[in-house]
């Protein structure tokens, strides 16, 4: 018992500073963000003040940098929504493909996963001649936006393939069987039943475009910089301060409140399909006993 008392602790120990480790840079933003108009990007703090948050979105704060930040903000809101609907595309229809073994299938899916691989610098690299050599200069929605869904596109591969590893293919069967053609039983069947996958994809297209700018820094014409790539930007170009941090800090929060939100979203389809499958088998069940009552009465009338 004692042994186990300490093993517990130790795991329970070793989780709080795992923790602290992975959540403790982002706390320390988060704080630093507060300070005061005096202060700077280290401890201690000196005041508490609102400016460096107001700094991001008005531009009569002094070394306000809102007039770069919110175009920015925008740009990449559009490019992140437009990545997660294609990398959801995307991905259920290369899944379906796998659906049924085909030669080289095993190649296919490796392909498929290289760019989780490949170092993000060289994705932006690689992509940045590739367009060059066709004669396709820099711009969001053809460069950067290719090379985001490129790099998402796995991602929500591999949540599709664990969608339908767990699918049963029974259910198009009986569809099938009631006269259902191929398109109806995608609309009505199987649609209903994975949509949490492509939800899943649709979330991992946008968070991944939302943050990225590794794949993005060389594919994206000057004038048309993201918010990573603006964030950078003024860490280059002028001398870092709290604004920054509040930068990041409302970034991180952005991310967690998309999540947050898809969680809740399906939480709530989840709950009504199955408050209205228990309204349809209750249903059932009743007129299932209304049929059989009928058909004591009959009976017992006939024996009379």
């Amino acid at each position: 018992m004692k042994e186990a008392r300490w093993s517990k602790w130790a795991l329970t120990i070793y989780f709080a500073l795992f923790v602290i480790f992975l959540y403790g840079s982002m706390i320390v933003m988060g704080v630093l963000s507060f300070n005061g108009p005096q202060g700077g990007i280290s401890f201690p703090l000196m005041g508490a003040s609102f400016q460096w948050w107001r700094a991001l979105w008005d531009e009569t704060v002094p070394l306000s940098k809102a007039a770069q930040i919110a175009p920015a903000g925008l740009r990449s809101i559009y490019l992140g929504l437009v990545t997660g609907a294609v990398t959801g595309i995307l991905a259920l229809t290369l899944s379906l493909a796998f659906r049924r073994r085909f030669r080289l299938d095993g190649l296919l899916f490796f392909l498929v996963l290289l760019a989780l691989m490949t170092p993000g610098f060289l994705l932006s690299l690689g992509n940045s001649f590739f367009w060059d050599t066709l004669g396709t200069l820099p711009s969001m929605w053809k460069t950067a936006l290719g090379t985001n869904v490129v790099w998402a596109l796995p991602f929500g591969f591999l949540v599709m393939i664990a969608v339908w590893n767990r699918y049963e293919d029974a259910v198009e069967e009986a569809a099938r069987g009631l006269g259902a053609n191929a398109r109806k039983t995608f609309r009505e069947v199987t649609l209903p039943l994975i949509w949490t996958g492509l939800f899943a994809c649709f979330l991992f297209g946008f968070t991944l475009s939302w943050n990225e700018y590794d794949r993005t820094a060389l594919v994206i014409a000057s004038g048309e910089a993201t918010l990573p790539t603006q964030i950078f930007a003024f860490t280059v170009g002028s001398v870092i301060q709290p604004d920054l941090y509040a930068l990041g800090t409302a970034t991180t929060a952005v991310t967690l409140l998309v999540v947050l939100l898809g969680i809740v979203f399906a939480a709530i389809r989840i709950r009504r399909r199955g408050a209205a499958v228990a309204l349809e088998t209750q249903a059932k069940e009743e007129l299932g006993e209304v049929t059989g009552t009928e058909d004591r009465v009959g009976v017992d009338l006939h024996g009379r």
